[in-house]
């Protein structure tokens, strides 16, 4: 299975939104690494937290 969260992507987690913008640094099955602008680096297991990627730094929803 391939994750959609590859390095570079951008996200957000809709129930964290006090991250901010993110971008995927690394992905390892369920575990995602990701830079947040407001929380910093925090390694995310998506079946606990869900990410949603976005359309680029302006977070346009994709």
């Amino acid at each position: 299975m391939q994750s959609e969260f590859t390095p570079g992507v951008w996200v957000v987690s809709p129930g964290r939104p006090e991250w901010g913008l993110g971008q995927v640094q690394s992905a390892v099955g369920d575990r995602i690494t990701v830079n947040f602008e407001h929380a910093g680096k925090v390694v995310v297991v998506t079946a606990h937290v869900p990410l949603e990627a976005v359309d680029g730094p302006d977070a346009r929803r994709l």
